[in-house]
């Protein structure tokens, strides 16, 4: 959720913003020091560690071109620290390819949705106003959320609302939307919010927000591979870190805090096998965590900012290069 918050007139920060630049800054004091930023957003986060390290190169990626423009401009007063790509940020080992990068010092990833994407109606994000069922994050290419409603089967929409929504009325929503489509076909965000409303048994709706929450999500997930791009861009960001380079990683549901968490905790743990009488030095952790479990904002910037109220916050330093 890079940058949730972080937009013209809104007095809001950056998700975690001093924290993530307390967890990181270790690793970027150092000149050559190269940050990578794998889901710029609006380039708040980038901003506040390119002016806390004026030796820092930025290497940013998003998949949105939207958010990519606003932060061109945004960062364009640190000249030629700053190298932004148009890439998912699973693509991280190419574009430090094409950039002759082989090592970075850190890598940041704010996962999920950011205030632009949110907040621009058109771009069918929000179930609270009606738009043209997108949901890409990356307007340029992909199915969009309309033709997964319309073309999935009600077997395959199940799995996916059960999965990525952790919604227990998975099967009843999957059935109404297949009835519905057969007769008219989904367009709008309004008559999905509806029609999940409908399906929803009425005692329940009385409780936990919007019903149509938990679906929304899940096609969000679904339209833009979410976990799947995740699960390839921790290893690919994690073998490109230099010893001493430190990661962090902010989550907005726990389907994405449980992917870091495996990660990193995988790689920090020692492997020897079990019944030798040392440890393996081949096997020992890769990782340090910095992090104790998942870190929440303070009750004061979730009130300031209740976007941030979901935030998971992971981060770890490597110790030995594989």
């Amino acid at each position: 959720m890079a940058d949730i918050g972080d937009q013209p007139g809104s007095g809001h920060t950056p998700v975690m913003l001093d924290r993530i630049v307390d967890l990181l800054s270790p690793a970027l004091s150092e000149p050559g020091a190269v940050l990578v930023d794998g889901t710029l957003g609006l380039g708040g986060h980038a901003a506040a560690l390119l002016e806390a390290h004026p030796r820092l190169h930025l290497v940013g990626l998003d998949r949105d071109t939207t958010a990519l423009e606003r932060s061109r401009s945004r960062l364009a007063p640190f000249g030629d620290r700053v190298d932004l790509v148009h890439a998912e940020y699973d693509d991280v080992g190419d574009v430090l390819d094409g950039l002759g990068r082989s090592e970075v010092q850190a890598v940041l990833l704010d996962l999920g949705v950011s205030s632009p994407q949110l907040d621009e109606s058109q771009r069918g994000f929000a179930y609270s106003r009606d738009a043209p069922l997108d949901m890409r994050m990356d307007r340029t290419r992909g199915r969009t959320a309309a033709d997964v409603v319309n073309t999935y089967s009600a077997a395959e929409l199940t799995r996916i609302l059960r999965e990525y929504g952790e919604e227990r009325f998975a099967g009843r929503i999957a059935q109404a939307i297949a009835r519905r489509r057969s007769a008219e076909p989904f367009d709008s965000t309004r008559a999905l919010a509806e029609l999940v409303r409908d399906a929803i048994p009425a005692a329940t709706r009385r409780t936990g927000g919007n019903p149509a929450k938990r679906t929304f999500q899940a096609l969000r997930i679904e339209v833009n591979a979410e976990l799947e791009i995740l699960t390839r861009a921790l290893p690919a960001a994690l073998e490109r870190i230099a010893a001493g380079g430190r990661i962090a990683v902010l989550s907005y549901h726990s389907l994405e805090d449980r992917i870091t968490k495996r990660t990193l905790q995988g790689l920090a743990t020692d492997t020897t096998p079990p019944g030798l009488p040392v440890p393996l030095p081949e096997h020992s952790p890769q990782l340090r965590l910095l992090t104790r479990g998942a870190e929440s904002p303070a009750e004061e910037e979730n009130q300031a900012n209740p976007r941030a109220a979901s935030a998971r916050l992971r981060a770890a330093e490597r110790i030995r290069r594989p």
